[in-house]
């Protein structure tokens, strides 16, 4: 659904890589615990059911981006939800995070993973797009995601979060058949997910491959990027795609390869260097460290205009953080970085 408004609007026109009146922003985890208008959401009910819940999830992400005055909703949902349908059993422990009960372990434990057809059982989250959609600002775009593949599959191997992603790796090494075969099952329903996703009214999605970093070049090339590129390349006629990596800058040439309307990069890349491999393919995305946001605010500005400036001159850049706000995170600071990229990349 893309109205003349929302396709003339900055973030849009960006994405397209056209002139604009100031370089478009929005920020990653825009909707957090940082936040006093989501606190008070999310303090009656789990996190769990603020995904699950669409008048709940509608509402934390329309105030946040109205608090924030951004150029962009981000959908309020989370990366694994998606993963319970299709046979995981997952429950967010308080002070854990994510906890997956039944990862795979032996490779004949896929046979219990379900590629996802009928998405029926996601029918929150497009209910949640639709009630968003239809109080945002007509010219507001709205953004929605999923985990990347192997993002997702390192979830489900390791059972959650990991330092050294030892099952992961595991399989990659071990089992590349049940590998490539778990990748295929996860890139098939997220392309399904998103598509959906756009059909029920978002604009643009974003791919998070949070945990990519980990993996050398060789084996990104040959257990990832197949998948990742197969994902973009079904995406992409129908809905921009953000294509979004951290932790490992000797991975930018091949995220590039895979494709995206945007590449989204993380703070341990300088712009100025990415905007000459990227040339003018596509518009780039990010990338101040979130921690500057602890910063004060001379050097918070200093830091924002350093990527601004080593993006003049270059269409399709839209500002972001390299990663999510961190809840401890002053409100007022994110406020004021979102004023300042809108009057400095209008100079």
């Amino acid at each position: 659904m893309m109205t003349t408004e929302l396709a003339d609007s900055r973030f849009m026109r960006a994405v397209r890589r056209e002139a604009t009146d100031t370089t478009p922003i929005w920020i990653m985890r825009q909707a957090g615990r940082y936040l006093p208008e989501y606190m008070a959401v999310r303090s009656k009910v789990t996190f769990l059911e603020l995904c699950e819940t669409p008048a709940l999830a509608a509402e934390v992400t329309l105030t946040a981006r109205e608090v924030l005055d951004v150029d962009a909703a981000i959908l309020f949902a989370d990366l694994l939800p998606m993963l319970r349908p299709m046979g995981i059993d997952l429950e967010y422990a308080k002070g854990e995070g994510p906890v997956i009960h039944n990862p795979l372990r032996a490779p004949e434990d896929l046979q219990r993973f379900r590629e996802l057809e009928d998405l029926s059982s996601l029918g929150f989250v497009y209910d949640a797009i639709r009630l968003i959609r239809k109080d945002l600002p007509g010219n507001i775009p709205l953004l929605g995601f999923a985990g990347a593949p192997f993002t997702l599959a390192s979830y489900v191997l390791e059972g959650g979060g990991s330092r050294n992603y030892l099952h992961t790796k595991r399989w990659m090494y071990n089992h590349p058949e049940e590998w490539h075969e778990l990748m295929g099952r996860l890139s098939r329903t997220i392309v399904r997910y998103l598509l959906a996703q756009a059909a029920a009214g978002c604009q643009a999605v974003q791919i998070f491959d949070s945990w990519a970093g980990c993996l050398s070049p060789s084996d990104y090339r040959e257990f990832v990027l197949p998948h990742t590129k197969a994902v973009i390349r079904e995406l992409m006629p129908h809905v921009a795609v953000i294509n979004f990596m951290t932790g490992n800058p000797a991975l930018l040439a091949m995220q590039n390869e895979a494709g995206g309307s945007l590449l989204g990069i993380d703070w341990r890349h300088d712009i100025g260097d990415v905007w000459k491999l990227v040339g003018d393919s596509k518009g780039i995305q990010g990338n101040l460290d979130p921690l500057v946001l602890e910063a004060d605010l001379p050097i918070l500005k200093a830091k924002a205009d350093a990527i601004l400036e080593a993006s003049r001159g270059h269409r399709g850049h839209v500002f972001n953080l390299g990663h999510g706000v961190y809840p401890e995170v002053d409100p007022e600071k994110v406020k004021e970085l979102v004023r300042h990229v809108h009057e400095s990349g209008a100079r």
